[in-house]
């Protein structure tokens, strides 16, 4: 069964620079954007948890839509981060994304208030029929405490704009059934499980290595496609230590410390995170350059 990637294969889940003073350092946003083209991309994800939504307003959010649209010119789709736990304001951030030109929308289990599977089913539901962009639900049951189960997904997957699913749940045999019951359009949300997801049916990535490895990762999507299982497995061994390395702590620490070590806007991070510490960003480095990278 080939199942046809709505937004491309590569995407990458992108930072959000800071400047010193914590305000968003928006050449640096164009900078990263670019940056992504150029090493394979066909979208980039904004605002998600990597991008620091918790601690962006919405007007900020609306910007960065605005700056990363107009940086990728037509070269990639940019998917907007729209989702938090209480319905209604994610319904308006939703349409706020569309008229700030998204290309779709990427929508999280609410989290910390443990909905029933039914609050979930009707919370995507409200999010997919809140604009006519295109919906990929985001199962990620260890930050959000709770699953979008096997059913759930299948029943949603019938819904005409929930195009597909982000999945960073860790279980890659459930995910599989899901595949098979459903068609849904899978895009690996954990790095690490990349080339397993992609030997059950997924589609592609949303990636965080990707600010690190994103031709590397387009070299592996290539030649998984064409049927090179070999080669897909050499680049998946390579890139083992940037994965690992990446989230020795939080993923947006170490991608900001990773991006500032490769000569890229990173900046620092919003509280309650924190700046990865001079013996952490040396361990980066060891891993950055265990995986190929150069820094």
């Amino acid at each position: 069964m080939l199942i046809t990637p709505p937004f491309g294969r590569l995407l990458t889940a992108m930072v959000t620079p800071f400047k010193p003073d914590l305000s968003i350092d928006w050449a640096g946003v164009e900078k990263l954007a670019n940056h992504l083209i150029s090493t394979g991309h066909d979208g980039i994800v904004v605002n998600g948890t990597t991008g620091e939504a918790p601690t962006t307003s919405d007007d900020e959010k609306l910007e960065i839509i605005k700056v990363v649209k107009k940086a990728v010119a037509g070269k990639a789709k940019v998917i907007a981060g729209a989702g938090n736990n209480e319905t209604s304001h994610s319904v308006e951030q939703a349409k706020w994304a569309a008229d700030a030109g998204a290309d779709g929308l990427l929508v999280v289990t609410p989290y910390y208030n443990k909905p029933p599977q039914a609050g979930i089913e009707a919370h995507f539901i409200a999010m997919a029929d809140a604009t006519d962009l295109p919906v990929m639900m985001y199962d990620i049951p260890g930050r959000t405490g709770i699953q979008i189960e096997p059913d759930t997904i299948v029943k949603l997957a019938e819904h005409p704009r929930i195009a597909a699913l982000k999945d960073a749940k860790g279980d890659v045999a459930s995910t599989s059934w899901v595949i098979k019951r459903s068609g849904i359009p899978v895009y690996s949300g954990d790095d690490i499980l990349n080339l397993p997801l992609l030997s059950v049916g997924a589609v592609g990535f949303v990636s965080v290595c990707g600010h690190t490895v994103g031709k590397e990762l387009r070299e592996m999507l290539d030649a998984w496609f064409s049927g090179n299982a070999h080669r897909a497995t050499e680049i998946h061994q390579q890139l083992l230590p940037v994965y690992t390395g990446t989230f020795r702590t939080q993923g947006a620490i170490l991608t900001k410390a990773a991006m500032t070590l490769m000569g890229l806007p990173g900046g620092v991070v919003r509280l309650p995170l924190v700046n990865a510490t001079a013996s952490q960003i040396e361990q980066l480095r060891e891993d950055l350059k265990l995986g190929g990278v150069k820094v």
